[in-house]
């Protein structure tokens, strides 16, 4: 394996993860907010009522 070819599987793995994470954050902002989801805190919703 040549460091040419690294780089161009790297790349590759990076554009693939990056199309990944885009399409989770569209889906998170799209969906509404699931009953029991966790706060940042770690706290869920219904610890907090």
């Amino acid at each position: 394996m040549t460091d040419k070819d690294k780089a161009e599987r790297l790349a590759a793995a990076l554009r693939a993860n990056l199309k990944r994470r885009k399409a989770q954050a569209r889906e998170q902002t799209s969906a509404p907010a699931k009953v029991g989801a966790q706060f940042p805190s770690g706290h869920t919703e219904d610890e907090n009522n």
